[in-house]
C-alpha cells in the first residue's frame, strides 16, 4: 500500500459520503463556546483580539470535533471535502438575506465566531483586499442583475475551479457555511477532487498538466486584476499532486495543453461528488486539491434566498507574509 493509500484508509469521515453528523451533546458544547466567544467580541469580526480569541477557543472545543478537523488537515481523504452537519447557529433568529453585491460580515455574529473557530483548527483566517473588502466573513448571495455572472453572485451553474487560482497564495481551505437554503432546495455544492480524477486521465495528458502552459485570469470579483503569470495545472508530488484550475478563467497556450484541458474538465464534470447544504451544514474544501462548484438555482430576492457566508482558512499564514501589512489578516496584493 502506497502512503497515500495509507493516509486515506487513516482517514474516516463518519459516513461513506464525506459529512458528518455530531450528536446533541457534542453540538450543544460547540454551541456554547462559539457563544462564550461571540460574548467577548469587540466591534469588527476581524479586530485582532478576538481572531486571537477564537483560534485560543478552538482548544475549548470537544476533542471529537477537533479530531475531524486535524485529521482532515493531515489528509483531506479521497475527495479532498467535510461536510459538518447541523451545526448550532441560531438560524432561526437571522435577518432577510443581503441583495447587494459585496455584501460582507464586519459585525460579529454568531456564524462569525463559528467561521472562525473552524479557521483556527485549520490554520489562520485570512483575505484579499481585491475581494469583498477584504472582510474575514464574505456573504455568498444572489445579487439582482448579476444572475449570469461566474463568481459567488450569480445564480447560473458555478464552474469548477480552484479558489484564486491566478493568486500566489491561494487559501488552503474554503469554508462555506450554509445560513438559508435556495426556495427549491435544489442548489448543490459540486466538487471535484484530484484524487478521484487524475486516475482516468490518461498519461498523456497529465505529463501536459504537469507544465507550465497555462494562464489564469483573476475572477471578476477582483475587478481588473489581470492574468498571472504561466503555471502547471498540477504540481508537487507525482502520486497526490496539488492542483490550480479555474474552468472559467484558465487557458492554455499550446493545442497540447488544451487538449488537456478539455480532458480534464470532461472527466470533472463526470466524476465530482455533489451535496446539498441545509441550514447549519458546514462545508470545508480543501483548495489544494479540489475544485469546487455549484449548480444553477432560481433566486425570488425576497429575503428568503440562499445565503451562504464564506470564509478563507490559511495552514501556513506566514508564506503570505510580504502580502500582508503588519503581519493582519488582508492580503494586499
Amino acid at each position: 500500500m502506497s502512503s497515500v493509500d495509507m493516509a486515506q484508509a487513516r482517514y474516516a469521515p463518519a459516513t461513506a459520503d464525506g459529512t458528518v453528523r455530531y450528536d446533541i451533546g457534542t453540538l450543544a458544547g460547540l454551541g456554547k463556546v462559539a457563544t462564550i466567544l461571540l460574548d467577548q467580541a469587540g466591534d469588527r469580526v476581524d479586530d485582532p483580539d478576538w481572531v486571537a480569541g477564537a483560534r485560543h477557543a478552538w482548544e475549548d472545543v470537544a476533542t471529537e470535533v477537533r479530531r475531524t478537523v486535524r485529521e482532515f488537515r493531515r489528509h483531506s481523504g479521497p475527495d479532498g471535502a467535510l461536510v459538518l452537519r447541523g451545526l448550532p447557529i441560531g438560524v432561526g433568529h437571522l435577518p432577510p438575506t443581503p441583495m447587494v453585491k459585496g455584501s460582507v460580515q464586519h459585525n460579529p455574529s454568531l456564524t462569525a465566531a463559528m467561521l472562525l473557530l473552524f479557521a483556527g483548527g485549520l490554520g489562520d483566517p485570512a483575505a484579499f483586499a481585491a475581494e469583498k473588502s477584504g472582510a474575514l466573513v464574505q456573504d455568498v448571495v444572489p445579487v439582482p442583475g448579476q444572475e449570469e455572472v461566474q463568481g459567488n453572485v450569480g445564480a447560473v451553474e458555478l464552474t469548477f475551479h480552484t479558489e484564486n487560482a491566478f493568486h500566489p497564495h491561494r487559501p488552503d481551505y474554503v469554508m462555506l457555511l450554509c445560513l438559508r437554503s435556495d426556495h427549491e432546495g435544489v442548489a448543490e455544492l459540486r466538487t471535484s477532487c484530484a484524487r478521484r480524477v487524475l486516475p482516468l486521465l490518461t498519461p498523456g495528458t497529465r505529463e501536459t498538466l504537469g507544465r507550465p502552459e497555462f494562464v489564469t485570469e483573476a475572477p471578476p470579483s477582483f475587478g481588473p486584476a489581470g492574468e498571472g503569470a504561466a503555471h502547471a495545472v498540477l504540481t508537487g508530488d507525482p502520486a497526490d499532486p496539488d492542483w490550480c484550475f479555474d474552468e472559467a478563467a484558465t487557458r492554455a497556450v499550446t493545442p497540447e495543453a488544451r487538449a488537456a484541458l478539455a480532458e480534464l474538465a470532461e472527466v470533472a464534470h463526470r466524476t465530482y461528488t455533489a451535496v446539498r447544504l441545509r441550514p447549519g451544514d458546514l462545508a470545508i474544501v480543501d483548495n489544494r486539491v479540489t475544485l469546487h462548484g455549484r449548480s444553477a438555482f432560481t433566486p425570488r430576492y425576497d429575503g428568503r434566498d440562499r445565503w451562504l457566508q464564506r470564509t478563507f482558512a490559511f495552514s501556513d499564514l506566514r508564506r503570505s507574509r510580504d502580502h500582508r501589512p503588519g503581519d493582519g489578516t488582508v492580503l494586499v496584493k
